[in-house]
């Protein structure tokens, strides 16, 4: 189930988009202003954002050039504001899309969905569980201001994880998307390297676990 991050100081049109998203099988978190927002991305992976442009504390130029600093997502802004100097502005920001109040339905789940296949064909670069934030393209692992270069199946075991986080897979699940179908090893290979992982994050990781499912398989776990 894919995360969409709505951010918007009006309580109406956070509703309203909210039920628009959920109905599609979204799931949907909210802020009220830029600056929470952010909070909320530090500890929530999502898939896309929805960002108001008039808003309180934080607007959405800058909360679009914050986000555009670290995580490789899709933005539409959504705002009442329809001259070309503003939509120039918001572009310029890093926007990926740009809306107008009053909107219709369909057309915001549109072009949510469009994004959505748009960032999917390519990829996403970056992923980001907790404090824990990996660099797809430079097979870096950042985690509170520590950089870590893991060995290559180390890197590509933690990123399948993390990309879904808090899903269980089995032994044999990860051996496939991992080590390819044909591996010749067994499936102790993946225990080893769920090993040698925990022993790199036992001191500095906090906020996840990678635990065990006894007769399943593992799951990368955010506390």
């Amino acid at each position: 189930m894919k995360t969409i991050l709505i951010v918007d100081d009006d309580l109406l049109i956070r509703n309203l988009v909210t039920s628009l998203l959920m109905k599609e099988g979204f799931k949907v978190i909210e802020a009220e202003n830029g600056l929470a927002a952010l909070e909320l991305l530090e500890k929530e992976v999502c898939e896309l954002a929805i960002v108001d442009i008039m808003m309180p504390v934080m607007d959405g130029y800058h909360l679009t050039t914050e986000i555009r600093k670290e995580y490789d997502i899709p933005i539409i802004l959504l705002t009442a504001k329809s001259q070309i100097e503003d939509k120039e502005k918001g572009f310029d920001s890093g926007t990926d899309d740009y809306l107008i109040k009053p909107f219709e339905p369909k057309e915001l789940i549109f072009r949510v969905n469009a994004l959505l296949r748009r960032y999917g064909k390519t990829g996403e670069a970056n992923i980001k569980v907790g404090s824990l934030y990996i660099n797809k393209k430079s097979y870096e692992v950042k985690i509170k201001n520590k950089t870590l270069m893991l060995p290559l199946k180390e890197f590509e075991l933690l990123t399948f994880l993390a990309t879904h986080p808090n899903q269980v897979f089995s032994r044999g699940h990860l051996i496939e998307k991992i080590w390819g179908l044909d591996f010749d090893g067994d499936e102790r290979t993946v225990d080893v390297h769920i090993k040698r992982l925990r022993e790199r994050f036992a001191n500095i990781a906090d906020d996840f676990v990678i635990k065990t499912i006894r007769g399943v398989g593992y799951s990368l776990e955010v506390l």
